[in-house]
């Protein structure tokens, strides 16, 4: 699932607007002495930064919401790679974004409501900090265990996802419907890792109210509406070619992606977040009601995450291990109840059973979103 993770190129002057709101207008409280976090004042209008040049390594940027709409902040490199971010950030809230970036220029971005380009602000980041994965050997093995993961689950991805295209193309409703959510499951365990590509996760995840005018709806749920609410795949097989391609390039990406340990710790936090807003209140598969596929996909990733990231939270903080065992634990078990066979039940759950599994999953979220202040420490 995506809000809106538009990655569409934007011409000078807007780059330019974004920089006048994102540079120009620093918070108020205070002078920045280039020492302490970024603090990031964000509001429906503008994007401020208290500084707009950091050394590289880690930085942390502290993202305070003072407008009246959810927002996101994120830190892109060259093509909206996606470096960092943090979604969901409602009015009157404050989120922090902890992420290592080695030498050169990428983009500062606030999305008031979570939609659109955003508002854009250059960032410099300067130094020859290296990287935290040469200096700790446990973060190294972290780093390489979990592209050891995202290899497996893109290879079975691309395998799910061609035949799920080939029973589209055939015209076989009924296997494509039993396809839709097994085809998922892989791309929903590392949807952070595609999300850091550019424009293929809305390409590949968009739901129609993520489209922006005059962009055509392409992806899983482009094909999903058909086969649920008319039954067919008319008219699909164009939609099912270049989710295929798409899907092969993610997959061609994600084998040679060098990942660090605290995009890690961020991913897995951001796949909770896929949770809270997309899977719990149903809107993700919404003609499948196959959003507990998902939901339990996105913990899977979450988990996998923090689980190569393990023996380095073992050594910095033990206690923080022992809660997230626990908690995801906690979870899965809340899931199991909803479980018919391989699968799961369809999702057409009522508010108190909503809100037990947000429950869980706020219970979960709260011990990951420290994962990566731990493993940032020295």
């Amino acid at each position: 699932m995506i809000t809106t993770r538009r990655a569409a190129a934007i011409g000078a002057a807007l780059l330019l607007a974004g920089l006048t709101g994102c540079a120009d207008d620093k918070p108020a409280a205070g002078a920045d002495d280039g020492t302490g976090p970024v603090a990031v004042k964000a509001t429906d209008t503008e994007c401020g930064l208290s500084r707009t040049d950091v050394k590289s390594g880690t930085s942390t940027f502290s993202v305070s919401n003072g407008g009246s709409k959810v927002t996101e902040f994120y830190v892109y490199a060259e093509g909206d790679r996606v470096m960092g971010e943090v979604e969901n950030i409602g009015p009157g809230l404050k989120r922090e974004l902890i992420v290592e970036l080695p030498t050169g220029k990428y983009q500062a971005v606030c999305k008031p409501g979570m939609v659109g380009d955003g508002i854009r602000g250059d960032l410099t980041v300067t130094g020859d900090a290296a990287a935290q994965v040469n200096e700790d050997t446990a973060l190294k093995q972290a780093a390489d265990s979990y592209q050891r993961y995202v290899n497996s689950q893109a290879i079975a991805l691309e395998q799910k996802t061609t035949e799920f295209v080939t029973a589209v193309k055939a015209g076989d409703v009924a296997k494509a419907k039993e396809l839709f959510p097994v085809s998922r499951t892989y791309w929903e365990r590392i949807e952070p890792v595609a999300d850091s590509f550019g424009d293929l996760d809305p390409k590949i995840d968009a739901r129609v109210n993520d489209v922006e005018p005059g962009t055509e709806w392409t992806g899983y749920h482009r094909i999903e509406q058909a086969l649920w609410e008319k039954n067919t795949t008319a008219g699909m097989a164009k939609y099912a070619d270049q989710l295929l391609v798409d899907v092969k390039t993610v997959v061609a990406k994600a084998k040679v992606v060098k990942l660090n340990p605290l995009q890690l710790a961020n991913g897995a936090k951001e796949l909770l977040d896929e949770v809270a807003t997309g899977k719990v209140t149903g809107e993700e598969d919404r003609y499948s009601h196959t959003d507990l596929w998902d939901f339990q996909a996105n913990v899977e990733g979450s988990q996998a995450a923090i689980q190569a990231l393990r023996p380095a939270l073992q050594q910095r903080d033990p206690a923080l291990v022992t809660t997230l065992d626990t908690n995801f634990k906690a979870v899965f078990a809340a899931l199991d109840k909803y479980r018919v066979g391989d699968g799961f039940k369809p999702y057409t759950a009522t508010e108190a059973e909503k809100k037990e599994l947000g429950a869980v999953v706020d219970a979960l979220a709260e011990p990951v979103s420290k994962v990566a202040g731990v493993i940032a420490k020295k």
